[in-house]
């Protein structure tokens, strides 16, 4: 008596005899040994039956062959055909052109057995062909969110995620389960796994997920004859998705199992119709019209709920298509923050909320789905927003080029009158340093920018030649000093982009090449090839370019490049600058006077080593200043040297510098030579635990251990504000320098005031003056500290502590509130509320705007210890319920001033601000002396002083640059 096999693999192929053996091969090495393989043929007429019958006659007892009569025209009726002719306790499907992993079947077997399971599901890895070996993207596990541990579920209900994988091929199903619901495949339509896996899922008595890969899809995308998954252009190949979208639909409604129909439909606006959309960027109107009328048909049956739950940009997307504007909503479904960051939309700003899409939305779910407020697109610089560029002319005339086009200006962000100047970049793909550059005039039209170029293209293009054959174009916008670099591409307005021929003359010879021919990418994007129209240099380039592509010549040519970046990072990179400074230029003479002094990594010139800087400069002390920037030198003293953070001049600057003067750190690894005096100003008071007493850093690696040592072993001088900061902050972070108990510089103004200081009370006025804070009202400074997302990353975006709505009303004519985010974000503040807020983001320095401020709303910041001596006003605002005793001390037993957890909380306690005074000036002016003890307004006298000499008498003054 024959042995019943553990598991069936059915095997379901059409014309596909080339390929059928590779995945058979998978089946017949598996790890288990028990699998029987069943390949159904579909009626193939290629030779696939006999393919199929010899692989059945080589594997006796462990292969069989069926042949349909007829060919089907799907997936189904294979399926099912596989399905009552196997044997086995459990049933696989395998598509002919994909791979089961070796230990497949062992694995979901085990699984199965272990857990009682009807069905077992595994990690699918989508493996692109077209991409080389290694290369980045050419393995994508599908959902592999879903398969991180191993999980079994009673039924769909306690994930409604599974549905996100629908797919078939991925699973085993216990074969008494299958024909105990009389579980088949719907025959005669496409995408049949969804129907058949939801309904598998409803009917599972218990489901099992482990995270073993057990399926290899594979996915060649540049094929003659793209498989029924890769033909969603066809509109019959959406209809059928959406035909079986309806029947699962119909399948829930049954069971009245409502919930789970709308996490189904949340998936189909987040992945399903998004594939579709993308599809349709370069198809024609009417194409784009026949498939989005079938989207707005399905939409209009989904429950609103369905909008709100789904993922921002594909419920525009789908939203809009319900709504008729399909330009938005392609351009919804095309944008991706982080893999494909091009805006091609319009942005309208209404009722002070920032919306996608061209016009006003309509109703309360309008107004929800396309609020994109929260993306940051008004406040983003100008060189994030990535806008879409459309090409509306190109052509040659006697021998000269001819391009113009637009930009899309979202929310008129370039505003009219601003100084716009362009330049066309022609760059070889493969070495982008050999670029072209043609001049473009910019005009602004609006809400969109218009550019125009005409060139000869045999001066302002030289290609090398053979090497270089295909050739990408940007446009590259200059807006007052700012920047936007955009691709050029096709879309509404477009004339056909393709064939066009640009003359050129190669450096080699015109044998090379004669004119570079335009095509349009992937991905919608203006690109040139190299060729030739002489049939003999067609020929010279075919052997060129088969010699240029040898696996010799390739090589060669990958070695050079390998070679060269080797070389210039070498030649560049930082640990070479750190070598040279410790082995060579720490050996040059320090120079008398020089000081380099550094705020924020170089963000800013700002905070403690702006005021030391700025006492020294006023005192007259004999002191060559430096200063190094990040960035931009915009903003930093005119009367100092600048120099670029991580530069030769940088790095030659801190070897021959006296002193060293920063809040942060300068460049690890780098050895401070003795005659060199370290002030490390930092750059707060702690609340939260610093150094040694972090979690993860006790714990953690060593290496990290030793970097925070060596970092503070360099110090001479740290500055500390109370006996606080020596028990915490320095204990913490290891200091065994010399502390020197005076303060922080940058708060004597905050003792003193600015009436002794003209300089700081004009940059304080000019403040004022700039943000509109004349009008009579009082000014509340909001500044947190940087918030974590789930990933641990920081949050980008900050929003306002109230609704600006809600401010405005309750608030509004007594308060304005300047929101202050950490440099690690940006302050989200919507377009309307400008009349009540104000985003402070981009001043440099925090100390003017603490001056100005006349309360402080912040959380666990240590802005607080700081604006506490102004005697002002304290709200400490912790919506996210943190622990107050997880810092250094009880935040909340010692708070300087109400906390809020909520909205209306916050509200309350701004609008009873006065009348909140007696009960916590008091607790306020102890918390500033308590950690503020040092703070006395002598602090950069007091520094000053103890490290620089006096200035020298006019008599014997040396004329030089000095701080």
């Amino acid at each position: 008596m024959a042995v019943r096999p553990d598991v069936s693999v059915v095997v379901i192929v059409y014309n596909d005899a080339r390929r059928l053996p590779r995945a058979v091969a998978s089946t017949l090495a598996q790890s288990l040994g028990g699998v029987e393989t069943l390949i159904v043929d579909d009626a193939s007429t290629d030779g696939t039956g006999e393919a199929a019958d010899r692989l059945a006659a080589a594997h006796p007892g462990r292969v069989r062959a069926v042949h349909l009569p007829v060919n089907s025209g799907g997936c189904g009726r294979p399926r099912n055909t596989g399905i009552d002719a196997s044997t086995g306790r459990y049933v696989m499907f395998l598509d002919s052109d994909d791979l089961l992993d070796r230990h497949a079947c062992l694995n979901l077997l085990a699984a199965a057995e272990d857990t009682g399971a009807d069905m077992v599901s595994g990690l699918c890895d989508r493996i692109f062909l077209d991409l080389p070996e290694g290369a980045k993207g050419r393995i994508r596990p599908w959902y592999p969110w879903l398969y991180r541990h191993s999980v079994v579920y009673d039924s769909l209900s306690e994930n409604p995620d599974l549905l996100y994988d629908t797919l078939s091929t991925n699973k085993a199903y216990r074969r008494g389960f299958l024909e105990e619901h009389g579980l088949r495949f719907v025959e005669r339509l496409h995408y049949e796994d969804l129907l058949f896996t939801a309904e598998a899922y409803l009917e599972a008595g218990r489901t099992a997920l482990i995270p073993h890969r057990v399926y290899n899809w594979l996915v060649r995308e540049r094929t003659p004859a793209p498989s029924i998954s890769n033909r969603r252009a066809e509109p019959a190949n959406f209809a059928d998705r959406l035909e079986i979208h309806r029947r699962i639909d119909m399948l829930f409604a049954l069971r009245g199992a409502y919930d789970l129909q709308r996490a189904k439909d949340v998936k189909f606006v987040n992945h399903d119709l998004v594939l579709y959309l993308r599809e349709l960027r370069d198809r024609d109107p009417d194409h784009q019209a026949r498939f989005l009328d079938l989207a707005a048909a399905y939409l209009a049956e989904l429950d609103p709920r369905v909008f709100e739950q789904a993922n921002p940009l594909p419920a525009i997307a789908a939203h809009l298509i319900r709504e008729g504007d399909h330009a938005g909503a392609l351009a919804a479904a095309e944008y991706d923050p982080v893999k494909r960051p091009e805006l091609r939309a319009r942005l309208v700003e209404r009722d002070g909320r920032v919306y996608w899409g061209a016009g006003r939305p309509r109703g309360t779910l309008g107004r929800r789905v396309l609020d994109v407020t929260a993306f940051g697109f008004h406040v983003r610089p100008l060189r994030e927003l990535r806008p879409a560029n459309t090409v509306t002319r190109l052509e040659t005339r006697g021998g000269r080029v001819l391009m113009a086009g637009y930009v899309v200006n979202p929310l008129e962000r370039i505003p009219r009158g601003a100084e716009l100047s362009g330049t066309l970049e022609f760059r070889d793909r493969r070495r982008r340093s050999r670029t072209g550059r043609v001049r473009a005039s910019v005009r602004h039209e609006g809400d969109r920018l218009t550019w125009r170029a005409e060139f000869d293209p045999v001066q302002k293009i030289r290609p090398f030649g053979f090497v270089d054959p295909v050739w990408d174009v940007r446009l590259r916008i200059r807006v007052d000093g700012e920047e936007v670099v955009t691709r050029l591409g096709e879309g509404r307005g477009s004339p056909s982009l393709g064939g066009v021929a640009l003359p050129v003359r190669p450096r080699l010879t015109r044998f090379a090449g004669d004119r570079l021919r335009s095509y349009v990418t992937e991905g919608g994007h203006l690109a040139f090839a190299l060729e030739t129209g002489s049939p003999w240099a067609r020929l010279t380039r075919a052997v060129a370019r088969r010699a240029a592509l040898s696996r010799p010549a390739r090589l060669a040519r990958q070695r050079a490049r390998e070679v060269s970046r080797s070389v210039r990072r070498t030649l560049t990179g930082r640990n070479t600058k750190i070598v040279v400074f410790n082995r060579v230029l720490s050996r040059l003479p320090v120079r008398t006077g020089l000081a380099v002094f550094e705020s924020q990594l170089g963000r800013h010139y700002s905070d403690n080593p702006k005021y030391i800087y700025r006492e020294l400069r006023r005192s007259g002390r004999p002191v060559t200043a430096v200063w190094s920037y990040a960035s931009s030198p915009k903003g930093f003293p005119d009367d100092a040297r600048l120099v670029k953070r991580g530069s030769w001049a940088y790095y030659l600057a801190l070897a021959r510098a006296q002193f060293w003067i920063d809040n942060q750190g300068f460049p690890d690894r780098l050895r401070k030579r003795p005659e060199t005096t370290y002030i490390q100003t930092w750059h707060g008071s702690a609340f939260k635990l610093m150094g040694l007493d972090q979690p993860r850093l006790k714990s953690g690696p060593a290496g990290d251990q030793a970097r925070l040592r060596r970092m503070v072993e360099r110090f001479d001088c740290f500055l500390v504000r109370s006996g606080h900061d020596t028990e915490t902050l320095c204990s913490g972070l290891g200091v065994s320098s010399e502390l020197l108990p005076v303060g922080y510089p940058r708060n004597d103004a905050l003792v003193n005031g600015v009436d002794g200081d003209p300089e700081l009370a004009a940059e304080v006025a000019a403040l004022r003056h700039s943000l509109g804070l004349d009008d009579g009202r009082r000014a509340v400074l909001y500044a947190p500290t940087y918030a974590t997302g789930p990933k641990g990353r920081p949050v980008r975006l900050l929003d306002a502590p109230v609704d600006p709505a809600v401010f405005a009303q309750e608030l509004g004519e007594e308060y304005v509130l300047l929101v202050r985010p950490h440099y690690l974000c940006r302050a989200n503040v919507p377009p309307g509320a400008r009349a009540v807020m104000r985003d402070v983001g981009a001043v440099p320095d925090v100390t003017p705007l603490l001056l100005l401020a006349d309360a402080l709303v912040t959380d666990h910041s240590s802005i607080m210890f700081d604006f506490a001596l102004l005697d002002r006003p304290i709200v400490l605002h912790l919506p996210d319920g943190r622990d107050l005793a997880t810092g250094y001390f009880d935040l909340e037993r010692h708070a300087p001033g109400p906390i809020t957890r909520t909205e209306d909380e916050l509200v309350a306690a701004l609008a009873g601000l006065d009348a909140a005074e007696a009960e916590h000036a008091g607790r306020r002016r102890a918390f500033a002396m308590r950690f503020g003890e040092h703070d006395r307004g002598t602090a950069a006298r007091t520094v000053a002083d103890r490290y620089f000499p006096a200035a020298p008498s006019r008599r014997g003054r040396r004329h030089g640059r000095a701080a």
